[in-house]
């Protein structure tokens, strides 16, 4: 079920076609985008920098395939490949870039849950996309799809019945390493668990995500904090939160922004799951992540004077069963997509 403007986009093919089409799909809103993005007019100082190339070759060396995602998206959006490449490594060069996000998880007796707020430019405000990636002899996924990013640092699911949501992380100090989008990227060509939190270790990291990932067949979701400096793995007992800076012990030692909406965010995420228990269903979930705070800045975020310039774009819950994976996404508080995607590859 899908409401009008939520449809999903079926993408197929090698890897530069696939990049291809997913320009071609974002290319209607794209031009517009990019003029009214603080954060693109920052990024052009980076132009031909030394540090820019280095974090190529790195993600050429150990992710070829999607860095040929990038390049044929750039084919398809008419836009240089070297600007595209810059535009996926805003989280390496600008330390406080306007990604947010919130997600919840429980383990349950029969099931375990993933619920998340999607928060970005409130440009993109009705213009987020939802595709259907299948490249040739990977699981392939359904993923939120920014415009000109490549799909992975948001929500999606696999047909492993693997599941990844994820979150911004401000790091200060960057290094030579795969870029942060291109490594969520890849997580979603994993197909179990364990595998996935494996390539996110063994990566060199350029900078760092929060990444929640679940897996059908298994009552286990993971926590994984992989940063250019640590890659912190934790297993979620019942129930936990996360917004966007690193709360895992041994954190202090990295240098990291934390905004005011990251760190209210956090502190109301802690109140409600006082509030609700320790075995919340899908619903509470959803409501906690539409929570408007009575005081400091809320979960959900539709100020148009956001302090961070974001507001939730999606809200997404996934049901993650023994057979496969249900995913409900909600916008602007209404149900606009639902789908089960069956686990139909080991």
């Amino acid at each position: 079920m899908s409401k009008q403007g939520w449809e999903l986009h079926r993408i197929t093919g090698e890897p530069y076609e696939i990049g291809r089409q997913l320009g071609e799909l974002a290319r209607p809103a794209f031009d517009a985008y990019m003029r009214q993005s603080t954060a693109w007019r920052a990024l052009q100082a980076w132009r031909g920098h030394a540090f820019v190339q280095h974090l190529r070759d790195v993600a050429c060396a150990h992710h070829p395939a999607q860095l040929a995602e990038l390049d044929g998206m750039a084919a398809g959006l008419g836009w240089p490949a070297a600007d595209v490449f810059l535009w996926n490594c805003r989280g390496e060069l600008l330390h406080d870039t306007p990604d947010g996000c919130t997600t919840f998880a429980a383990v349950r007796t029969g099931d375990t849950l993933i619920a998340h707020n999607e928060d970005g430019d409130p440009f993109l405000l009705g213009k987020g996309l939802l595709v259907d990636v299948r490249p040739p002899g990977k699981p392939g996924f359904i993923s939120f799809y920014y415009p000109g990013s490549l799909p992975g640092h948001t929500f999606a699911t696999n047909r492993a019945g693997l599941v990844q949501a994820i979150n911004n992380l401000r790091i200060r100090h960057p290094v030579t390493g795969v870029p942060r989008m291109i490594l969520s990227r890849a997580v979603l060509d994993t197909s179990t668990l364990d595998e996935a939190v494996r390539l996110l270790h063994d990566t060199p990291r350029a900078s760092g995500f929060h990444h929640t990932l679940g897996t059908a067949g298994e009552r286990r979701v993971i926590s994984v904090e992989a940063t250019a400096m640590r890659c912190s793995v934790e297993s979620i007992g019942r129930v936990s939160g996360h917004a966007n800076h690193m709360i895992h012990p041994g954190c202090d030692g990295e240098a990291q922004i934390v905004t005011d909406s990251s760190r209210d965010r956090q502190a109301r995420i802690a109140a409600l799951l006082e509030a609700r228990g320790a075995q919340p269903d899908g619903s509470v979930l959803v409501d906690m992540l539409h929570d408007k705070a009575p005081a400091g800045l809320p979960i959900y975020r539709e100020d148009p004077d956001d302090p961070d310039d974001e507001n939730t774009l999606a809200t997404a819950l996934f049901q993650i069963r023994d057979d496969g994976v249900a995913l409900q996404v909600h916008a602007q508080r209404a149900v606009v997509f639902e789908t089960f995607v069956a686990r139909t590859a080991a």
